[in-house]
Parts: structure tokens; sequence; C-alpha cells
């Protein structure tokens, strides 16, 4: 069997939160030698039903940090590693000699990611970094429709698993940069930045905005649930209108009662339409009602209508299609015994490979240890400091033909790191376009044009253009990418070093590999829907677009290791990802056992407060206030601060206590706990220092002016992140493109004259 593309690295793993220990899992299982370091009583996480998902394919040793004679050991070990993964907040990690200029004096050759709650360097970074916090913190639980006025708890921990991805394509962008340098340095990242990844759809200010990018999203906006006949529900991307025709549709809505129509106005009252709707919505919640969820599903399906259950936790693991595309993984595990778990959601070559279950505590201390006594420290290749100014991804070129923001997004982040991005999108512009700024948050950075790939003579334009880029990456259904000539074969024998990234809806095989498909869709079929609604209460579509920015991370994770592969073979590949693989990942806190049965694991509340007595939002007079006491101390001074003795009695103790007054009481007996803001989006961009981290930017755009957007999601200290640079109006850069690739004005006006390109006219003299 080839070598895992990451064979020969180490990676330590210190990390205490789920964010790095997923980080390890993803390093592990494309081959790295990942140590998992825990204290003597083991790993807080190990309560978890997820810990033995995502620790697997590691070997674990015990050391206790805060004995000195271990911190030399731990020192021994990174002398023979090549990344250290953390999530110790600075001051801790400077008590331990682990801070960024302990770490690059001792051992320039090792990269070393904090995965912290707040940025290192942040006026928050010694925060309490809980995911439950952040979210208060940086006013996601406004962010979101529930079911009840005010903030809500959400049970998809958007900060943490956004984070994941951050840690391991930061550390993949170091150790790539190391190759280039000859030394490692540091990559951080924080579960604050892991919250702004979705909101870039969202927070957002133009000095002249367009109407769509004015109107954004409103989290009132109708998401496409849909309750059936049998109390099932349904999520449906279709057009109502081409829905309205369906055989079955038609006649349902011919047979509808006005009593009936009257009842699902009221239930949808306070929802948004999408602006311009041509059908009154409330004839497809009342039809819907009218037949099984089954019927509905077959008929839709059969009329290629973007749609799937909205299925409660843990049935994905039973999903033929996850199946089929290896997103499941059969595991004989010493504790739980043979479980289905989460698998590997891309695909690359050489493969990942699940290696072994999560190790029990102190498992491999010996071998470890012996190791370290008989492998060579690492040596860095040189003591000279790297040149100033260059990015990790310098010098890379990218050409995005994707659509929407699960093809867009990954290649954003490449130009933030670094990489030459252009994007090519049809004349009439990118599907997502009309959604002004969902758009403009998946675009920064890219050089934009505009090409028909329909009119034959635009096939000289991709050729030339295939033929000096190192990466393509899209989300278009494969067979539309065959009928355009765009599909991997044919660019191959124009480029074949060339890395080439389809990330698809359901995966490359099976039953629905060329589906039509959404973000809605697999937040539905993964459980979280089911799973953040709470018991009784209606699924909940995450409006922040959660599945699509798993799946770009995880194309973008799968091309950072393609490019690493390509370094050591020469060789190009197709690279595969998928939203249904990046959704079942996000599952792996749960895991089927032999017997068909899930373990018990934590739910959100009726009122969308929270998962337990000690983790989650509490009113008081003035606002709400988020806590976080999981040990039992904490529980316990909670319990003393509102003065009850029993969980039950906290919500009406605490109710009747001002915000601030409760915070500062909270802080005084140790609870972590924050306010829950609200309303967040002008604050954040005032915020000096979110100015001061780059986590707010601003740059001129073409057709808005000055533009502000959410900013710097690493920080790699001394490695510049290339952050200038608005997202493109439409054709802004055809002319200045294809005048590099060599066509004269001439040429270039007899194809705008013709429809083969597009011209943004304040840009066509350039």
């Amino acid at each position: 069997m080839s070598e895992s593309i990451l064979s020969g690295i180490r990676v330590v793993d210190l990390s205490g939160g789920v964010s790095g220990q997923v980080a390890g899992l993803l390093l592990a299982e494309a081959g790295a030698d990942v140590i998992k370091v825990e204290p003597p009583g083991g790993d807080a996480l190990r309560v978890s039903t997820g810990y033995r998902s995502w620790n697997r394919s590691k070997r674990g040793v015990v050391l206790d940090l805060h004995e000195n004679s271990d911190l030399g050991r731990l020192d021994d070990l990174l002398a023979t590693s090549d990344v250290l993964l953390h999530s110790l907040r600075p001051q801790a990690a400077a008590r331990r000699g682990l801070d960024d200029t302990s770490l690059s004096a001792r051992h320039p050759q090792l990269v070393f990611c904090s995965v912290l709650g707040y940025p290192v360097g942040h006026a928050d970074a010694e925060r309490p970094g809980y995911d439950i916090l952040v979210q208060a913190r940086m006013g996601l639980m406004d962010e979101q429709l529930g079911v009840r006025d005010g903030p809500i708890f959400l049970r998809f921990p958007i900060p943490t698993w956004n984070a994941v991805w951050l840690a391991a394509c930061g550390i993949l962008a170091r150790l790539h940069a190391r190759e280039r340098d000859g030394r490692g340095g540091p990559v951080h990242t924080s579960l604050l930045q892991g919250a702004l990844a979705p909101m870039m759809q969202y927070w957002a200010r133009a000095e002249n905005p367009l109407p769509a990018f004015a109107w954004g999203l409103p989290k009132n906006m109708m998401s496409g649930l849909y309750e059936c006949g049998d109390g099932r529900w349904i999520h449906m991307m279709g057009r109502p209108e081409k829905v309205s025709k369906i055989p079955l549709m038609r006649e349902t809505l011919a047979d509808l009662g006005e009593e009936e129509v009257e009842r699902a106005r009221r239930d949808i009252a306070h929802l948004a339409a999408t602006p311009n709707a041509v059908q009154d919505p409330a004839l497809m919640v009342a039809a819907f009602r009218r037949r099984p969820a089954d019927e509905w599903l077959a008929v839709l399906w059969a009329s290629d209508v973007a749609v799937m259950p909205s299925d409660p936790p843990g049935r994905i693991f039973s999903d033929e299609q996850a199946r089929a595309c290896g997103y499941l993984a059969d595991v004989d595990d010493p504790v739980l015994g043979p479980v289905t778990m989460a698998g590997i959601p891309y695909e690359v070559e050489p493969p990942g490979r699940v290696l072994r279950p999560a190790p029990t505590l102190g498992e491999h201390d010996a071998e470890v240890f012996a190791e370290v006594r008989e492998v060579p420290a690492r040596q860095a290749t040189s003591a000279e400091p790297r040149e100033a100014g260059r990015s990790p991804f310098e010098g890379l070129r990218v050409l995005d033909f994707g659509n929407f923001l699960a093809g867009p997004f990954s290649p954003m982040l490449l130009s933030d790191l670094g990489a030459e991005v252009i994007k090519l999108e049809a004349t009439t512009g990118d599907m997502m376009r009309p959604v002004s700024r969902s758009f403009c948050g998946c675009q920064r950075g890219k050089r934009g044009i505009a090409v028909d790939l329909k009119h034959p003579e635009s096939r000289a334009i991709v050729e030339a253009l295939v033929g000096g880029v190192d990466v393509v990456h899209h989300n278009l259904r494969y067979p539309a990418a065959r009928r355009l000539g765009i599909d991997y074969e044919s660019l191959r024998a124009l480029n074949p070093r060339l890395i080439y990234c389809h990330t698809s809806s359901y995966g490359p095989r099976g039953p629905r590999a060329n589906w039509p498909g959404y973000d809605q869709l697999f937040q539905a079929c993964s459980g979280w829907e089911v799973a953040s609604g709470g018991p009784g209460n209606p699924p909940i579509w995450h409006r922040m677009g959660t599945m699509d920015h798993q799946n770009a991370f995880a194309s973008l994770y799968a091309v950072l290791l393609a490019l690493r592969e390509r370094d050591r073979s020469g060789r190009g590949q197709f690279v595969k990802t998928s939203i249904l693989g990046a959704s079942v990942l996000t599952a792996s806190e749960l895991y089927l056992d032999a017997g068909g049965e899930l373990p018990a694991f934590p739910e959100v509340d009726a009122a969308q407060t929270g998962i337990t007595p000690g983790y989650r939002i509490f009113e008081a007079e003035g606002g709400w206030v988020a806590v976080a006491a999981l040990r039992p101390e904490s529980f316990a001074a909670l319990l003393r601060v509102a003065g009850v003795e029993e969980a039950e009695a906290l919500p009406a103790a605490l109710r009747v206590r001002k915000q601030t007054e409760l915070l500062q009481a909270l802080d005084a007996a140790g609870v972590p706990a924050e306010a829950v803001r609200t309303g967040q989006e002008t604050g954040f961009f005032e915020r000096e220092e979110h100015r001061d981290a780059r986590l707010a930017v601003s740059y001129p755009q073409a057709e808005m002016g000055r533009m502000e957007q959410v900013g710097a999601l690493w920080n790699f200290v001394d490695l510049p992140l290339c952050l200038e640079t608005a997202p493109p109006a439409l054709g802004e850069h055809t002319a200045e493109v294809l005048a590099e690739l060599g066509h004269g004005e001439a040429q270039i006006a007899d194809w705008v004259e013709r429809g083969v390109i597009a011209i943004d006219d304040r840009h066509s003299q350039r």
C-alpha cells in the first residue's frame, strides 16, 4: 500500500476541546502519527459519546503538565515532532514554556497551532472558550429564529465544527510554508473565528449597497421545511412553480379547501417569503400536509427535485449513500464493541485510512517514549529568518468554476492564504449573485471573469486558463461539467499536474451520486434540524449554511493534502468531497452499535435554552446569560450564586437578577459565563479589537464603494494573509485576464459583441 500523504509527520495533540481533537483525527487518518497526550486522570472529554470517534487512529500517552519532569518528557517528544496542537490560553501556555517565543527558540522545526475560544493577541484571549460562551459573546444566538422570542441556544456547535477545519487546514498551510522556508512557526485559530466563518454571508456593510445586498437574508426567511401528513418533515429546495406542475402536487393543490389554506397562512405568518415569489407559499404548506412524507419524497425524487427528509439524529449511520461513498467506518472498538462511526469525508490519493480504535489511557506510553530516546530530534533546515511578506500559498494559481457557497468558499480561503484565484462565472453571473450579501461572503480576493462556457469559442479561453493553474475547483453537477468540457478527464489532458477538486452534494458513487443538493438538505438528513428543534418542536434549519461551510472546509483540506502529495510525487489528481460526507462527520458525537442502537446523547430542551442545567442560557432582568458550569464545583457555585439547592429552581431564581449583577457574581464565584449579545453586526465592525486583529477588514468594491467584511480566520503571526481585495463585479477582470493570455483588444471586443464573454463597463479599458 502506498504511503499516506502525511506519512512521516508526527503531531503531538494536547488539545482539550472537540475542535483540536477532531483536527488531530483528520491529520491522523491522512497518515500523520498523532500522539494524544492526556493528564493522569484522563481527558475530560472521555465521558462524551464522541470521544472514541474523535480520538480514533491516534496513539495515547499520559503526562502531567503540572510536573516539571513530565514537561521535560513533553519537550523531548516535541523535539522529535513536526506539529503541536493545543488549547492552552496564552498565560497557561507561557507557564509551561509552550508560548510562541519559547517554542520557536527550542524547536525551530515545529509547527504549533492553538485552538482557543478567542484569538491569540485579542483582548478576549484569556476568556473561557466554551462553544456556548462564544456563541453568546459573538451574537450567534440572536441570528437564528426559534420557537420563542429572544436568543436561542444553537445545538449544532457552529464555532467548534468550523474551528476543526480551520486548525487542520492551517496546519497543512504552515507545513507547506515550512517546506519552502525551512522553519516551522505558529498558526493560531479560535472558536470565535469558527463562529465568524458563516457570518461572512450576513455581517457586511457597504457604502452604497445594492438593493439585494441591503436586504440580506432575514432570520425569519422561509426555509423550505414542510410538515407532511404523517407528522414527519421534509426539506425541499425545488422551485415552487416547478413543483406545482408535478401531477400529484397539481392534483393536491386543486383539492385544497380554503380552511386548510387559511390555517397554513396563520402558521407561516411570522415568516418572510422570498422576494418576487410567484405563488402563495401557504398553498404548498397546506398541500404537503395532505400526504405522508414517503409518498412526497418518492414523487419529488423522481422529478429531480432537491429534497430530503428531516431525520432524527443517528439515522445517517444507516444511509446507503453514505455507505457507498465510504463516509461510514466500521470499527471494532475495545470499549464499545463493533460500531459504525463517521468515516473520512474526502477522497484523495493515497487515500486516508482508519488506523486503530481510540487509545486506552496511557496505552502507548512505553513505545512512544522508547521511540523518543531512539529517534533523532527533528532539525530545521534553515536557521535564517524567513523572507518577510510571503503568504503560505503565494504563487499558487486557482481556477474557480463554482456557484452558490460550497463551491466558491474554499477558493476564497485559498486566496486568503495567498493564492491567485480567478473566478470564472457565466455571463449571466453566479447563481448566488441575486443574494448579494451571501455571494460577497465567499468571493473576496478573486479576480472575476465572465465567460459563456456553452459557446464553442470559449474553449480557447478555458484551455489557456487551465494550462496555467495548479488547482481547479467547482461544485457543478458532474454530468453538467462533462457537457461543458470541464470534467477531470478533459482538463487533465491539458495539465497533467492539475489538482482538480469536485465538491458535490452526495458524493461520487451510489444511487444519489448525481442528485441535486443544497446545504438545507444535509442539515435535514444528518439529524441536526431535528436535534436543534427540541422535543415537540418543528425542526430548525440553521440559516448560517452550516453544511455548505463544512463541505467547503473539507474541500480545502483535501486540496491541501493533494498539493502536498504533488510536491512529493509530481502528480496531479482528482479530489472529491461532498456535503453529505462533511455532514456525516459532524454527527460523530454518535455511533451505531452492533444492535443498531445509538448511545444516549444530550438533547436540547423544548425552550431551546441548552442541553444540561449547567450548560444553557438563562433569562435575567435586562438580557440573557450563558453559563458553562460543566465541572461539579462550577455547578455547585452556580447553585450558590442563585441561592437554590436544586437545578430545577435555577431559571426562576436567576430571572429576577439583573444581568450585569448576575454576571459579576458568577465571575466572582468562578462560573464561566457570558452575556448573550444581540444585534452584533454593527458592533462587530466597530470594535477596535476586531479591527486590530483583522477580524474585520475593509476595501473598495467596484459597485458598492467601501465594503466591510469578516476578515482573518487564521493568524500565522509572521506570514501574512491576503485580505485586501473585495469581491469582484461581474466581468470586472475579464479584459485584464484575457489580455494576460495574449488576446488583443479587437478580439476581446468581438467576443463581447457575440456574447462569448461579458465585461464590466467600468473596467473595460484595463
